[in-house]
């Protein structure tokens, strides 16, 4: 028996720092399958065996590598060279792409891959393969506008997305932030470029939430403040300044949950989980069903990643941000941004103390609506978007 053809979409996800391109990339994933879709993702996550993954949605796992500064790399676990721990990488993305044989290839965020990785795949389908359409993802900002147009222009990747990308996809909005104009993308690129809009996450169930409460402990009159630090490689300084404003409240008017992520540093997590205890908060280094956890929170605290934002803002949450600024200005551009629509409220990393922290969330525990003013007015377009855009390259609806 034959078996009937498949569309096939391979997806790779660099997964260097946090967790926020593989949840992303899953996002997509999920939508995109269905009947007659195979969807294939590569990924160097090390926790991506912890989540769940619908049918039709697989991965293929590739060595972990660790960021350290934004350009060096280091293997996660196995004792190999960085240089020969990326030579396996690039063996294995080039190997599953001529094996899966994919329609349609999404790289998130990178275009040239983590150290040009992807770019022997991206030239490989270009000879072999030119049918199959070559999609990069950008979120919606990458770094300052003099960051980004330096490391571009000495990576070559203005004539990577001209020569080597069918569309450009930015889950973004160009009315909040234009990439065009401030990466001085040429018109040959940005003429490929689809403004997606924002990504959504999926709400959690009643059923879930409920649950969700009573593994928590939490009863539906007390209030809840959620603190997460994505993957938490830098997040201690928020969780220790969290964790002083509840040690100085004594009794502060609602309960905590904790998730520091599981790339802080153990002897920091260690700490994190003793300290919370003493306050009689909860504590958890990794919660593989944050949207439940995000679903009980009145408030929830972050560093504004594009990942979590999409989360809190999908489930209209009033929220503190409290920025990175280093290495890159992606989250405290964005936090800016999006206080000033109205979506957030933003803490400065310099300004981070139990005081000023603690200020700032009684303030949006007594008063969401006067601190998030517009947050259930957020519209997300992103997934309706990348469905016309797959209606189109598989010929439907024509």
């Amino acid at each position: 028996m034959v078996s009937a053809p498949t569309f096939n979409i391979l997806m790779y996800s660099h997964d260097t720092y946090g967790l926020g391109h593989i949840r992303r990339t899953m996002a997509i994933a999920q939508h995109l399958r269905g009947r007659g879709v195979n969807v294939l993702i590569l990924t160097g996550s090390p926790l991506v065996g912890r989540f769940d993954f619908p049918d039709g949605v697989d991965f293929v796992r590739i060595p972990g590598m660790i960021k350290r500064t934004n350009e060096e790399y280091q293997p996660l676990s196995i004792r190999l060279s960085s240089r020969h721990a990326l030579n396996i990488r690039r063996n294995i993305v080039v190997a599953t792409a001529k094996a899966f044989q994919p329609h349609l290839f999404i790289v998130d965020k990178a275009p040239l891959g983590l150290k040009r990785e992807v770019l022997p795949t991206l030239k490989w389908l270009k000879r072999r393969m030119p049918q199959c359409r070559t999609i990069l993802g950008l979120r919606d900002i990458m770094d300052d506008a003099e960051s980004t147009r330096a490391e571009w222009r000495e990576k070559g990747i203005y004539d990577v997305l001209d020569r080597y990308y069918s569309e450009i996809w930015v889950y973004g909005n160009r009315e909040y932030y234009d990439p065009v104009e401030e990466y001085a993308i040429p018109e040959a690129v940005s003429s490929k470029m689809v403004f997606t809009g924002y990504i959504p996450r999926a709400l959690p169930k009643r059923g879930k939430m409920a649950l969700m409460r009573e593994e928590e402990s939490i009863n539906r009159k007390e209030r809840l403040v959620l603190v997460t630090t994505g993957g938490g490689g830098d997040g201690y300084p928020l969780m220790d300044a969290y964790l002083s404003m509840l040690e100085s409240m004594g009794d502060p008017p609602f309960r905590s949950i904790l998730v520091s992520g599981p790339f802080m540093p153990k002897p920091m997590r260690e700490e994190v989980h003793a300290r919370a205890q003493r306050v009689k908060a909860r504590f958890h280094h990794f919660h593989r069903r944050m949207e439940a956890l995000m679903g009980l929170a009145d408030v929830v605290v972050s560093m504004g990643g594009y990942n979590t934002t999409c989360e809190v803002l999908s489930l209209g949450k009033p929220s503190l941000v409290v920025p990175r600024e280093e290495p890159r200005l992606e989250q405290r551009i964005r936090a800016e941004m999006f206080q000033r629509h109205g979506f957030v409220e933003f803490l400065p990393w310099s300004g981070l103390t139990p005081a000023s922290l603690g200020t700032k969330v009684l303030a949006l525990i007594d008063n969401p609506k006067g601190c998030c003013p517009c947050v259930n007015a957020f519209r997300f377009s992103g997934l309706d978007v990348i469905s016309q855009r797959m209606a189109e390259f598989r010929g439907e609806g024509q």
